[in-house]
């Protein structure tokens, strides 16, 4: 084997393997941190190593495990199960939480397996636990996990509170937070607050009051009105009937995303502010946001969003020539419509079809307003540009 192949990754290829074979795991771990969405990067250099006879240690092997969970796949991970075991490395405290995780999101069966076998049990592998449970739909198992840790954080009692909002009881996620903060005297962090917020968007306006109280706590502790924490107080006071106070954070804001612009744009149309949800997305889109992205947003939420959403929605991609994207939910629009009440979204929808220049589509829906007794909606054209 030539001596040019077994030489670490790097700017010194002459630099012997056996000097530093730990350039090769922060290889690993660059790739895995520069391109998380393409865990084939770090699996390649994996490999490599593995065909060369590098000697690995134990944070190659980690940082390749954290790559490739994003991969999804049971078999890629039991793969690297294997081969750290035969390297000595299946016991070893850090590489077995990070081999739980990936079992966690690729399959759960064997992540119980893992954990029920793991020498020695991190607070970060009990974490990682609650979530798998609360997501596979168990989160009475959850909250038992929460209850035998010998030892909670932060991070803890965040796990169980998102559980209990995302896939449980709400009002059990909202008496946890309180319980963490009042009798456990933990200070949250801003995940247990989204957390905790979420929750009271999720109960309408009985979470207005909990959830203003939240606020008031990351008010007075100076915390940053960031995206993640300005989005969740916007969804929360849409949600609960206080819209004034929703555009007043959107304003405050310095940075927004998509989720940001779609929670205030549901909301306004929530509210019946039909035209100022048309608005809202002309000036999203003028500001760099994506109409396909907002949509997969809408269609995302927990709630059903209504007609005026939908026809908001629709406007925006007519008038920015994304007819595409304006198919992909027309059935579904054409589902919820009442002939009697939305008129409107039919010669909306016929519109589009015209402009897209899909004419027997366009004839299809002129057809169903006849055999539905549609009524148009005054001054709408289906030749408007």
């Amino acid at each position: 084997m030539p001596f040019s192949i077994l030489v670490v990754p790097g700017k010194h290829p002459l630099r012997p393997f056996t000097r530093s074979f730990n350039a090769w795991a922060r290889s690993i771990r660059k790739a895995a941190v520069s391109h998380p969405h393409r865990p084939h990067k770090a699996f390649d250099l994996y490999s490599r190593m593995h065909r060369c006879s590098i000697p690995f240690d134990s944070f190659s092997v980690l940082y390749t495990v954290r790559s490739c969970a994003n991969l999804r796949d049971p078999t890629v991970i039991r793969h690297l199960h294997c081969h750290a075991v035969k390297l000595g490395f299946g016991s070893h405290v850090y590489v077995a939480s990070s081999l739980l995780h990936a079992y966690v999101v690729a399959s759960f069966r064997d992540a119980r397996v893992l954990f029920d076998e793991m020498p020695q049990r991190t607070t970060v592998s009990w974490n990682t636990m609650i979530t798998g449970f609360a997501k596979s739909g168990d989160v009475e198992k959850a909250g038992s996990v929460f209850a035998e840790m010998p030892r909670r954080d932060v991070s803890s009692w965040s796990a169980m509170i998102a559980a209990y909002v995302n896939y449980g009881s709400v009002v059990s996620g909202l008496v946890l937070f309180r319980e963490m903060m009042v009798k456990e005297r933990l200070f949250p962090d801003q995940v247990t607050v989204c957390s905790a917020l979420t929750g009271c968007a999720r109960i309408g306006s009985c979470g207005l009051l909990a959830g203003k109280s939240i606020h008031g706590f990351v008010v007075k502790n100076s915390w940053e009105m960031n995206v993640a924490i300005g989005t969740v107080l916007v969804d929360m006071y849409t949600k609960c009937g206080f819209f004034k106070q929703a555009v007043r954070i959107f304003d405050m804001m310095k940075e927004k995303n998509v989720m940001t612009w779609t929670a205030l744009i549901c909301g306004s149309a929530q509210h019946g502010f039909s035209e100022e949800a048309l608005s809202l997305f002309e000036i999203m889109q003028k500001e760099g946001g994506l109409l396909d992205e907002a949509c997969e947003t809408i269609q995302t939420m927990k709630y059903e969003p209504n007609v005026i959403v939908w026809t908001a929605y629709l406007s925006a991609c007519k008038m920015h020539n994304q007819f595409g994207l304006a198919e992909r939910v027309i059935d579904r629009v054409l589902r919820m419509v009442k002939p009697e009440n939305d008129g409107g979204i039919y010669t909306l929808i016929c519109d589009i079809y015209v402009l897209s220049g899909k004419w027997d589509e366009a004839q299809r829906i002129r057809e169903l307003m006849t055999k539905e007794s549609v009524r148009k909606a005054t001054g709408s054209s289906s030749v408007k540009s």
